[in-house]
């Protein structure tokens, strides 16, 4: 029942809308045209971009770049993490033997998880990755149950409440924490049983506001971090194709998971496959803090958090965007991480770099320039040409 004694709507009443299938037909032509070489790299981040991805359930981003990764590549494979992962063999002879690279970016995206279930129907969630609920802020969401998804809003309250009320004070201060929120389902907690509604379900941005949005010569979307570094990696796979004679290594293109909670999907990866270097491909956070400015020149990563990069490998990507007529951004990104520098922080990789598209609202609604990720994977070609 809900609040009032009025019955709560059935849920069969949304089973057609948001009932799980393993794929529909329209989303299965959405990316068979993704995969298609003659598709624009705006029309794949636009794919990527609608697919839904929070840690541990990656599995809408992950079946595009299986996709189109796999044309492109000499071997293509999901891991026990699951990751993807495509390798492209080096053919140039060289006399001394030159180790695989690893480039990774990653599948998942910041979300929300259940706490629990309030008698009321209402759930509880607090973050899926480095999220506050001003990150989305009221809005709706499709929650994944582990039998359908099903539709709900993000609540802060009313914003005509009084400091008086539970959460009237940090709302109306604009200090928003997980604990004042909560997201509406209109259904009891016996029903929300049926589509397997529990503590440990994945709440995302829904569909519903997720289509890429036109700025001038800019692009505007929830999870540009890591989708437009994934349309890179694969841009770059694509063109890295066509080069195999004259690529010396072997390069192992990396499709992580759950980087935003844990980089488990990058450590896994790291300690499993060959090759001592990794380079993490990014959105880097645009703040006059770090000079870093919105244009299509790609960010070098010189150290955050989790560690300083290696020197030489730093250098060697900047010069990479020089070569490709970019003015490479050098930046020190102190409260920030990537796969690569988790990788170098725990040991599984030796050498580490990390070169990120300028992005402006990271972790928000995110906002990049037309040819940003172009450039990077110009860059990080031009870099894997030199390894």
């Amino acid at each position: 029942m809900k609040p009032g004694g009025a019955a709560m709507a059935p849920l069969a009443t949304y089973k057609c809308l948001h009932e799980r299938p393993k794929m529909s037909d329209a989303q299965r032509e959405a990316i068979s045209r993704a995969s298609n070489p003659q598709n624009t790299l705006s029309e794949l981040l636009a794919q990527l971009l609608m697919a839904r991805g929070p840690g541990g359930q990656e599995d809408e981003v992950r079946e595009i770049c299986l996709r189109t990764i796999t044309p492109l590549c000499d071997e293509t494979w999901v891991d026990a993490a699951g990751n993807v992962i495509g390798l492209i063999k080096g053919k140039r002879k060289v006399t001394e033997s030159r180790g695989a690279v690893r480039v990774m970016a990653h599948m998942d995206e910041i979300a929300m998880v259940v706490k629990s279930v309030n008698e009321d129907g209402t759930l509880r969630v607090i973050a899926l990755g480095g999220a506050n609920p001003v990150n989305f802020g009221m809005c709706p969401v499709d929650i994944l149950g582990d039998n359908e998804i099903i539709p709900g809003v993000l609540s802060f309250g009313s914003m005509h409440a009084t400091q008086n009320a539970p959460q009237g004070a940090d709302v109306l201060s604009g200090d928003v924490h997980w604990n004042d929120v909560h997201v509406i389902t209109r259904y009891s907690p016996p029903v929300l049983r049926t589509p397997g509604v529990r503590p440990g379900t994945r709440v995302v941005l829904s569909r519903h506001w997720r289509e890429p949005f036109r700025v001038g010569d800019a692009i505007a979307a929830h999870f540009l971090d890591d989708r437009a570094p994934l349309a890179a990696i694969i841009d770059a796979a694509q063109q890295l194709s066509h080069r195999r004679d004259e690529l010396a290594c072997d390069v192992y293109f990396v499709f992580t998971t759950s980087e935003e909670e844990s980089n488990a999907g990058a450590m896994f990866a790291s300690a499993s496959l060959p090759g001592e270097t990794t380079v993490a491909v990014e959105v880097g956070p645009v703040m006059d803090e770090y000079g870093t400015k919105l244009s299509v020149d790609p960010i070098i990563n010189t150290g955050d958090e989790k560690g300083y990069y290696t020197r030489d490998i730093v250098t060697a990507l900047a010069a990479a965007a020089e070569s490709c007529g970019y003015s490479p951004q050098y930046a020190l990104l102190v409260d920030f991480a990537s796969d690569a520098s988790a990788v170098l922080g725990n040991g599984s990789s030796a050498r580490a770099g990390c070169v990120a598209i300028p992005t402006e609202n990271t972790h928000g609604y995110e906002l990049i320039l037309d040819g940003a990720v172009r450039a990077c994977s110009a860059t990080l070609c031009e870099y894997l040409m030199t390894c």
